[in-house]
């Protein structure tokens, strides 16, 4: 075979900032504190502080391989971190705000974390979990309050200007460490992705492709999504790589101060959870005029499946564009997304829910990444739109096993990586999630998507919220049952909200047996439904 004569130039995080330094120094970072006080800086003080970073961590014991923690909201501080350690040869760990102590303080300890680098106004929350990190050697305090920092820690500020901005970034193999982000445990102990150079800068690449997120230097990016999620779905390295302006929320991710946020500093792209988009469209839609969105080009909604009436509430009601994605912590982590192609178009004369319906689906596959669907059997299915499997996935990005070999499950002998999502592909190649395999409902052999009802509940008009889980039948063994929550000073019935549902075509057998209304739908860390609590707190409703 004869081989390629190109030269082997390492993807490395290090080029990206040096790209940043050379081509982009005035594009400004805008960083809101907890005071609500905004931090403007500009990517050529976000490099020579990295430097400075750098150097201090070196000074302080850091080595090549050495995990670094962050525990902090989104802001530039954190986005420094996010480029100095794994640029400097050592692994950043972003800690999750929103575990409990018990988690964190295990996922942590479980990680070998030597420093951790923590937010002032996170310093309580840090406290209870900081005696189980049996590898903790420093803690590096972000002043964010601008108050004294405490004893035995070291403050960030002082640490960088007392160090060199001259730190020279080491070379590095493409496929070295740089980043380890944690699962969040839903089902068993978290576990961790150790993603590498490589798969970072592919990702940030592709991501940034105009059929994908897509991003450019004209761009404004605001990620909503907490950067100790999912590396914030790679968001901060597709905006440096690209030279985009970024812009961070800190600790205010209430519909307000988002939407304040984005009107003021005329931000194109903005990424979160259904949960945080939900709260804006209500915003919105009581609020109507209040906010020039003008400037907004999408909006990526990802971390779980959003409704129909959501995508559509956005853009039939406020002209915004929802761009839907799905990834996950194993995929580093954007995998699909739902660009509309040409043909199913309403303005090429293809019907508007046709294109309505496109945009719902969890999208295609992006370049570099594939995806098939099994049966129970382990049996490939046709990409038919009907037949319902798990889906697997491969590629550039695609994690090969956990940190420290646990989970072997996960992965196929044949190389692929098993999900837990339970998906339709239909001829285009456009998943739709049906549910998560642990959240189907299994009633007398059938199995109910609790997704499609969620949908169609949210599309009622007086429905803010809904959340279909299992709850234990003593003849069916699992029926559906539905918590809802109603906006502000709306609400309806049961029988109405079933009627609605018979109007949304869902059948007979997947019809609630009972609704309950709780003020709010409980959540995991990263603003998901959380059904395990609502099984624990309801599941035996249709036993009395």
């Amino acid at each position: 075979m004869t081989l390629g004569r190109m030269m082997d130039y390492p993807l490395t995080i290090g080029h990206l900032l040096a790209r940043a330094e050379q081509y982009f120094g005035r594009t400004e970072i805008v960083s809101v504190f907890p005071d609500r006080s905004k931090r403007r800086s500009t990517y050529a003080q976000f490099v020579e502080r990295s430097r400075r970073l750098a150097s201090a961590l070196q000074k302080l014991g850091v080595r090549p391989g050495d995990r670094v923690a962050t525990f902090s909201w989104n802001h530039g501080a954190h986005l420094e971190a996010y480029f100095a350690v794994p640029a400097m040869g050592a692994v950043v760990h972003t800690l999750n705000i929103r575990l409990s102590p018990s988690e964190i303080g295990y996922i942590a300890d479980h990680a070998g974390d030597v420093v951790v680098i923590v937010d002032q106004c996170l310093l309580p929350l840090f406290d209870k979990f900081r005696a189980n990190i049996r590898s903790l050697r420093h803690v590096i305090v972000y002043p964010d309050k601008g108050e004294p920092v405490f004893e035995g820690m070291l403050d960030y500020e002082q640490l960088l200007a007392e160090s060199s901005p001259e730190f020279v970034w080491p070379e590095l193999g493409e496929n070295d460490a740089a980043m380890l982000c944690y699962t969040s445990g839903t089902t068993g102990n978290p576990k961790g992705v150790l993603y590498s150079h490589r798969s970072t800068v592919l990702h940030a690449l592709v991501a940034a492709l105009p059929n994908l997120i897509g991003c450019s230097i004209d761009d404004i990016v605001l990620p909503v999504v907490p950067m100790f999620h999912a590396a914030a779905w790679g968001l901060p390295f597709i905006a440096v790589l690209s030279g985009a302006k970024i812009v961070f929320p800190g600790p205010h991710l209430d519909a307000a101060s988002l939407l304040e946020l984005m009107a003021s500093e005329k931000v194109t792209v903005a990424g979160g959870v259904p949960t945080i988009w939900l709260g804006i469209l209500a915003a919105l839609d009581s609020e109507k005029g209040k906010y020039d969105l003008s400037s907004v080009r999408t909006m990526v909604i990802g971390g779980a499946a959003a409704p129909v009436s959501l995508i559509d509430g956005f853009q039939s009601r406020h002209g915004l564009v929802v761009t839907h994605a799905w990834g996950m912590t194993e995929t580093n982590p954007l995998g699909t997304l739902a660009r509309v192609k040409p043909h199913l178009r309403a303005a090429n004369g293809a019907a508007p829910s046709t294109e309505l319906a496109a945009r719902a689906t969890q999208g295609f596959a992006a370049p570099f990444f594939e995806t098939r669907h099994i049966d129970a059997d382990g049996h490939v299915l046709p990409w038919d739109g009907a037949s319902m499997g798990e889906l697997e996935v491969r590629g550039a990005w695609v994690a090969s096993s956990y940190f420290g070999d646990e989970g072997q499950d996960r992965f196929t002998k044949d190389g692929w990586f098993k999900t837990g999502d339970v998906v339709t592909i239909d001829a285009e190649g456009y998943i739709t999630i049906t549910d998560r395999e642990k959240d189907v409902i299994k009633s007398g052999g059938e199995w109910i998507s609790s997704v499609s009802i969620e949908n169609a509940l949210m599309s009622h008009p007086a429905v803010l919220e809904a959340a279909v889980f299992a709850a234990h039948h003593p003849k069916w063994l699992e029926r559906p049952v539905a918590a809802v929550v109603f906006k502000p000073g709306a609400k309806a019935t049961e029988e109405e909200l079933t009627q609605h549902l018979r109007a949304k075509d869902i059948s007979k057998i997947a019809l609630p047996d009972a609704y309950v209304f709780p003020t709010q739908i409980p959540r995991t860390s990263t603003g998901k439904f959380l059904k395990s609590k609502l099984r624990e707190l309801y599941g035996k409703v249709l036993e009395s």
